[in-house]
């Protein structure tokens, strides 16, 4: 068996696995046990502590036309939005930076410089990390932030409202723009592309939300809405019926443009960075409240249904949402 047999989730359970039998400890006994977005360690006075680690590759994380600034500031990112899911405030930033012998000195300037860029916008010092050679660039961050309360995957009950924090779609787009060679407008164009090459992360709205107690499961949503909609699901023992899909502006233009299914861009993209949650019913207008003050957005999308699949309600039928969404290695 190859590890293209397993799968990036598949190795992550062979690791838990092995961990779990000669580790010497329980993953249950953990605040946010696996395969939550982060980890977390309980510390006196009620607070938790919050870790994060996440990998940016050129190879496989780049896509055609990014610039090595923007690759440095999407590192640093794909690490916060994991955080800002579990309602952390973020502590501080370390890296590994892996480099090719021959690698531009110049390019390894713009990409701490994105790194640099990140850390001013987020509020969050880098405090060192190492360097190594490799065979390719990839940046292997490590986040630490700072919770009162913590947000799981497992929290969700029948009656609560499925909310995300935006639309989803502009990824999605932008991939079929550059791999398929799709045409759209220049506008259409620019702004698909900024959505992949400039995400941004709910830091905010997410700490807010979670303090306030208003959600009951969250999850960022970068491996695509689809498999994040069927963890939280399935993490939670529930089920979740979807009425309405998320689209962006962009997915339904491009959508009309070469008639494509814009629930197959909103739903199997991935690399949006939304944070996708469970709100209360009863304190949905509260939900509400709190993201017009953060200057966030919260879109109501569906609702918590006992059982154990995602479906979508579409023109009178319901359609199955399967898991499927960005994998490592698959």
């Amino acid at each position: 068996m190859k590890a293209s047999d397993l799968g990036e989730r598949g190795i992550i359970e062979l690791i838990w696995s092995v961990l779990s039998e000669h580790g010497g400890f329980k993953p249950s006994k953990i605040p946010l046990p696996h395969p939550d977005d982060a980890t977390a360690i309980e510390m006196e006075g009620g607070k938790y502590l919050l870790m994060k680690s996440d990998t940016f590759v050129k190879r496989t994380d780049a896509p055609r036309g990014m610039r090595h600034r923007s690759m440095g500031r999407k590192a640093l990112v794909m690490n916060i939005s994991d955080l800002a899911a579990k309602g952390a405030e973020p502590l501080a930033f370390l890296f590994s930076l892996g480099v090719p012998r021959g690698y531009d000195a110049r390019r390894i300037e713009e990409l701490v410089q994105g790194l640099a860029e990140a850390s001013r916008e987020y509020c969050v010092p880098i405090l060192g990390g190492d360097v190594c050679e490799s065979k390719e660039l990839f940046v292997a961050g490590f986040a630490t932030g700072a919770a009162k309360r913590i947000v799981r995957r497992s929290g969700a009950t029948p009656g609560d409202i499925v909310a995300v924090t935006g639309p989803f779609g502009d990824t999605a787009a932008a991939l079929r723009i550059l791999l398929e060679g799709l045409e759209a407008p220049p506008r259409l164009r620019r702004k698909a592309l900024r959505s992949i090459y400039e995400p941004s992360a709910r830091l905010g709205l997410g700490r807010r939300l979670a303090e306030a107690g208003v959600v009951t499961s969250s999850m960022d949503s970068s491996d695509g809405l689809a498999f994040t909609l069927n963890e939280l699901a399935r993490s939670s023992k529930v089920g979740m019926r979807i009425s309405s899909i998320p689209a962006s502006p962009v997915a339904l233009e491009l959508s009309r443009l070469h008639r494509l299914n814009v629930s197959d861009l909103v739903f199997f993209g991935g690399e949006e960075y939304e944070i996708v949650y469970t709100v209360s019913r009863g304190k949905w207008e509260d939900a509400l409240r709190i993201s017009r003050e953060s200057g966030g957005h919260l879109i109501g999308i569906g609702e918590v249904i006992l059982g154990s699949a995602v479906i979508y309600s579409e023109g009178g039928a319901e359609v199955p949402v399967p898991p499927k969404g960005w994998e490592h290695l698959k």
